[in-house]
């Protein structure tokens, strides 16, 4: 099957998924599938990607891969117990047909403690499942070559020593197999360069390091789970802070767009949290208005990381590595741009939060097409809270 182990994922779905069992263990949401890439006909794999999902419902943690969970110093016992008891409930999600051609429907309703590791490997296996049957013929060799080509741009380059990169392409991989190749690669070529992986199951296996702190559906569901609206982002940023007293201190700014972030990222935060995470909008606009927000701030911004993963390719990450060199720490995630490269156009999926506790929740960023909502009138009122422009 093409999930075989529930770390199979990204690392920030452990790090929110204790944040929920400590803080929010009885919030409801709902989750939901769209595909933004025009033309895609899945409707003739909907059986096989239902079989993946049901083998999926079907995994349990092992006693090795709860131990290596344990290790991670921001990981508690509390959770590693409760863990050893989790499976995905498949009575919780559903996968139709979709009302236009081609389309599939796939929803997740149910506890989020439960149901929040389910975005990733789903997203996983309807990619899998797709090019497994429309490429049948993959140019691994090819692939390759752009690999060598984008490692070397950094390894060529005297002045990229401090150059770090980690892989973030879990959900929208080509293959299992191509993404283990990818960061085997990796690790064996790029030494220093390469800061880790975002999935926990191949930074177990292959002994790198598994990198991640918090998504959009956190920030989102705060919006429901908070003391009011207005102040959602702010309680989302304490409680986070609560739960891990110095660790995973990177805080995702794009929820609201950039504006809104910095209003609520005041002094107390900059000093906080140790850096800020882009993903969407212009990557070098933000990056300067960070600085100047930390410098505003009284704060150096030569003590904090700026992560960007919004995209990115190697040609782009060095772009922005060489503007910012010594005026602040940068790294990046690099997703689709090496896990799925293969001379296919990779599918643009996603498996957004859009309720909890019955209640709609949005992300409104700074690229308008990454706004999911199903309810105008709460985007509308979102806006106006957050002094955001009409869309």
């Amino acid at each position: 099957m093409i999930i075989q182990s529930l770390l199979d994922t990204d690392l920030y779905k452990f790090t929110m998924m204790q944040v929920v069992l400590h803080h929010f263990p009885a919030a409801q949401v709902e989750y939901r599938y769209r595909c933004r890439t025009p033309g895609v006909n899945l409707r003739p794999y909907l059986n096989e990607i239902r079989e993946e999902i049901g083998a999926l419902c079907r995994l349990q943690f092992t006693a090795d891969e709860l131990a290596y969970l344990g290790s991670l110093r921001f990981i508690k016992s509390d959770f590693i117990d409760f863990l050893g008891l989790f499976h995905l409930p498949g009575k919780c999600i559903a996968v139709t047909e979709g009302q236009r051609d081609g389309e599939i429907d796939i929803t997740v309703r149910g506890p989020w403690l439960h149901t929040i590791l389910f975005e990733i490997p789903v997203l996983a296996i309807v990619n899998e499942v797709y090019f497994r049957n429309v490429c049948k013929n993959p140019g691994w060799a090819e692939g390759r070559e752009r690999l060598q080509r984008k490692m070397a741009l950094v390894l060529d380059a005297p002045d990229l020593r401090e150059f770090r990169v980690a892989e973030y392409g879990t959900r929208r991989r080509f293959s299992h197999a191509w993404h283990e190749e990818v960061i085997l690669t990796m690790k064996a070529q790029m030494g220093e360069h390469f800061a880790g992986t975002s999935n926990v199951w191949f930074a177990m296996k292959h002994g790198v390091l598994p990198l991640g702190t918090m998504a959009h559906e956190y920030l989102q569901a705060c919006q429901a789970l908070g003391p009011r609206l207005r102040d959602s982002q702010v309680f989302a940023l304490e409680t986070w802070a609560k739960e891990y007293r110095g660790d995973l201190g990177i805080a995702l700014s794009d929820v609201y767009g950039l504006e809104a972030f910095l209003r609520d990222f005041d002094m107390y935060f900059c000093k906080l949290f140790d850096g800020a995470r882009h993903d969407s909008g212009d990557p070098f606009e933000w990056g300067e208005r960070m600085i100047a927000h930390y410098d505003s701030n009284r704060v150096d911004p030569r003590t904090k990381t700026l992560i960007f993963s919004d995209a990115l390719t190697f040609p782009r990450a060095i772009e922005l590595t060489r503007r910012f060199a010594g005026r602040c720490k940068t790294a990046f995630g690099i997703g689709t741009n090496l896990t799925n490269d293969l001379g296919h156009e990779p599918l643009q999926i996603v498996m957004k939060m859009v309720r909890c506790n019955g209640q709609p929740v949005a992300k409104v960023s700074d690229a308008p097409e990454k706004t999911m909502c199903d309810d105008k009138a709460y985007l509308a009122y979102l806006r106006q809270v957050f002094e955001l422009p009409p869309a």
